[in-house]
């Protein structure tokens, strides 16, 4: 059975930083694509970043460019998201997804590519 559970939402300050965690299980990272994709209140979901295993990239959308980095830890079946310098647009919930490998090959995974999603933690960037 598939699972993807995220963790480490937080109510954090403009010019913070903030870690999350997604803990998968069900599934192997090879053949796959792992993301994090987020959605503000009144807004669509979008992508954030995204990375293959079988071509060892990983992808970010414009806005998380220098600011977010995603990172896994394979001992621990567990993909990161770290955001760093967080701004007001950044609130919203943050999921994490898996879908085919080569949704993310190339190019940032679109959402609709994906078809495995978390339940998703929620981040509040206010003062």
């Amino acid at each position: 059975q598939v699972q993807l559970v995220e963790s480490g939402g937080d109510l954090v300050q403009p010019g913070g930083s903030l870690k999350l965690s997604c803990v998968y299980s069900g599934f192997s990272l090879y053949d796959r694509a792992i993301g994090w994709f987020r959605q503000a209140p009144g807004k669509e979901r979008e992508s954030v970043a995204c990375h293959s295993e079988d071509t060892a990239s990983t992808y970010y959308a414009h806005f998380a460019q220098g600011r977010f980095l995603m990172t896994k830890d394979s001992a621990k079946d567990t993909v990161y998201l770290q955001m760093d310098k967080l701004e007001a647009d950044d609130s919203a919930v943050y999921y994490c997804a898996m879908g085919a490998y080569y949704w993310c090959s190339g190019s940032l995974a679109p959402v609709h590519g994906m078809n495995q999603w978390g339940k998703g933690t929620l981040v509040t960037v206010s003062s």
